[in-house]
């Protein structure tokens, strides 16, 4: 009797003391997890954001400061013939094969909600149709696709700065010229979070050698107080038949 009474204490320690280190074990995982998965909290929204055009957006930071929300109509500042004839933004492009919607009566109104610090982990997300990203000019920013198909079949449609309607919201596929044409000038903000400017590095004055397969690489831009960061320009190569280069074809690296 007395043996198996130490037998079964003893097995009852074991068992106790495999549950503590388990136990242990488990909460000192989790709290790993938690400090990595920990978000960013800013306080005031990035500089390059002051460079959106206000009439169309509304950007305020949103999640207890670890995203940015962006609503916008989605009416660009600028002219094009999908204003219609009769608005003063309404410009004369005969060339344009015309989709049947015009600005001035279709719902552009789009919001997106992206991390205040972006994600770059090292890990891609490849771009979806619609809205990818918003433009300075209030306007969204679309991949270098048209429903199902590559953009050149929808190309002849695309007014002088790279844009049209088809479906849905008025949106930019090519670099959108009314604001950023052969320049640094920053066009937008992506889903990811990181900032798209123009084929020029505001850090050289030239064309960047050193970009990623996203078209990103990590530099000092006109927003960034001298500091380096991750963002992307759009890539100095033209696109098919359009004579013009694609705003972004992707992946993301920001997520």
């Amino acid at each position: 009797m007395k043996n198996q009474f130490i037998k079964t204490t003893s097995l009852i320690v074991l068992l106790f003391s495999a549950f503590v280190s388990c136990t242990s074990d488990t909460e000192e995982n989790a709290t790993d997890v938690d400090v990595s998965d920990t978000d960013t909290v800013i306080t005031e929204l990035h500089a390059a954001y002051a460079e959106f055009n206000t009439d169309a957006t509304d950007i305020y930071l949103s999640n207890g400061g670890t995203t940015v929300t962006i609503e916008t109509t989605g009416l660009p500042n600028h002219e094009t013939v999908y204003w219609g004839e009769g608005n003063e933004l309404y410009r004369e492009e005969s060339g344009v094969a015309t989709t049947p919607s015009i600005i001035s009566s279709n719902n552009n109104a789009t919001t997106i909600t992206v991390d205040a610090t972006p994600n770059l982990t090292g890990s891609t997300v490849s771009t979806q149709l619609n809205t990818i990203g918003i433009a300075v000019s209030g306007a969204s920013i679309f991949n270098d696709q048209e429903g199902n198909g590559a953009l050149d079949q929808a190309a002849a449609s695309l007014d002088w700065t790279g844009a049209h309607i088809g479906p849905g919201v008025y949106h930019y596929h090519l670099e959108p010229k009314a604001f950023s044409n052969d320049d640094k000038n920053l066009v937008g903000i992506l889903l990811d979070g990181v900032f798209l400017y123009g084929r020029k590095c505001n850090a050289t004055g030239t064309y960047p050698t050193d970009l990623d397969t996203s078209g990103g690489h990590t530099s000092v831009t006109q927003h960034s107080d001298g500091i380096e960061e991750y963002h992307y320009h759009i890539i100095n190569e033209l696109y098919a038949t359009t004579g013009s280069y694609i705003a972004f074809e992707g992946p993301y690296q920001g997520y």
